[in-house]
Formats: C-alpha cells, structure tokens, sequence
C-alpha cells in the first residue's frame, strides 16, 4: 500500500520533470545540473516548514482573513521564496544558464523537487487513507507549482539578461510577487470555502494555463531560432 501510494505520489513531479527537459530541445540543459536544482528543490521543504511553522505562529486572524494570511504569506510567499533562492544560489550566475528558456527549465525543476517532497508528504503520510488525495493533487496542486515557476522563470530570465540594472531591479522583484500572488489566489480559494471562490477556481486555473503555456512559447520560439541547426537539405 505505501509503495503504491509513493508510487502515486513521486510520478506527477518526474513526469512534468521530464516534459520540461524534452521541452527544452534546442539547446538541452546538463542532466547533472536538472537534477542537482531538483534535489535542492526538494531540501527547501526543510527551511520552507521551519520558517512556514514560525509564520503560522504569528496568524491571530480568524475566518476570511485566516485564510489569506495562510494562503498569501505562509505558503505563498514564504514557498515561492526558498524556491526562487534554490535558482538564484545554485544557477542563476552559472554559464549554463545562458538563454531565457533556461530560466524557465530551471525554475520548474526547483519547484518539482519541492512539489515532490510535498506531495509525498500529502499522499503517503498525512492522507494515506485517502487515495483521492493524489488525484487530486496530482491533478491540480503539483501542475499548479509548475505553473507558478514558469512565470518565476520567465522574470529570472528577463533579469538575468537585462541590460539595465534597475531592469534587473525590477523582474527580480516580479520573479517572487507574480508567483506569490498566483499561488496566493490558488490557495485562498480552496482554504476560504467562499462559494463564490469556488466558482471562479476552475476559470483561474485556466488562466494560469494560458498565461504560463504563452509564456513558455514564447521563449521556446526565442530558443529554436537561436539554436536550431540549418536544415542541410536546403542548401
């Protein structure tokens, strides 16, 4: 049963790993480097609890305002924080890091890690008697920190090489409040039980998948027409 459950767990994560990588097909990031970002993705769950725990300590709200403070500030921001520095310490400065896609590629793999640890923790531990709980989250919460980490992919790579440093200011800054506010507004819908919320939870993910698949298309472009070898058959 607990393998089973593991099993159900872990395979979201590395299977969304595994489109990122083959979406990355003009100029492929090191396998050693994949999966270093996501081993460190997954070993920010340990800070992530710690200073999450510290928060919640903190929450005297009540009702809707609970919810947000939760959603917002102790998972959202505080999630989307130590998944960012995982990019920023360990790639950010690295020459493999050397097109906007790979911004995107890595983020992802940062988010992944952590996603994977989470779910674990969900599905094998906290909720083992329930088997929804990794449909569910397979389905919508780890895709949901794929799709916060593609918009936190996209601004680290608008800093990384941008030519102005107060640019550079500036989308390091979007690079953690775009995700927090994502994430914060995925959350709060399901944590504050409104009905209305309910309502506009399914159009939202929606949202996140349009916007963060544009996103992610854009760059793909950029990458294929810098690194797309000329068909020989045409000359």
């Amino acid at each position: 049963m607990t393998t089973r459950l593991f099993i159900i767990a872990v395979t979201p994560g590395i299977a969304l790993a595994l489109g990122a990588y083959l979406t990355d097909r003009f100029d492929r990031e090191p396998i050693s480097m994949l999966i270093k970002v996501f081993i460190l993705g997954a070993v920010s769950v340990i800070p992530t609890i710690i200073v999450e725990r510290l928060f919640m300590s903190f929450n005297i709200f009540g009702g809707i305002m609970k919810s947000a403070y939760t959603a917002f500030i102790v998972a959202g921001l505080v999630e989307e924080y130590f998944k960012r520095e995982v990019v920023l310490r360990s790639v950010f400065r690295s020459e493999a890091f050397n097109e906007k896609l790979d911004g995107i590629i890595y983020a992802v793999y940062s988010a992944l890690g952590f996603a994977t640890i989470e779910n674990i923790s969900y599905v094998v531990f906290r909720f083992a008697y329930n088997p929804y709980v990794g449909i569910f989250r397979g389905i919508l919460s780890v895709p949901a920190h794929m799709l916060f980490a593609i918009t936190m992919g996209y601004y680290l790579s608008l800093a990384k090489f941008a030519e102005e440093e107060k640019d550079k200011r500036v989308y390091l800054r979007r690079s953690l409040t775009v995700p927090v506010i994502f994430h914060g507004i995925f959350d709060f819908i399901l944590l504050s039980g409104i009905p209305f919320a309910m309502i506009i939870f399914v159009p939202f993910v929606i949202y996140l998948w349009v916007v963060n698949l544009r996103r992610l298309n854009e760059y793909y472009v950029e990458s294929k027409a810098l690194f797309k070898r000329p068909n020989k058959n045409n000359h």
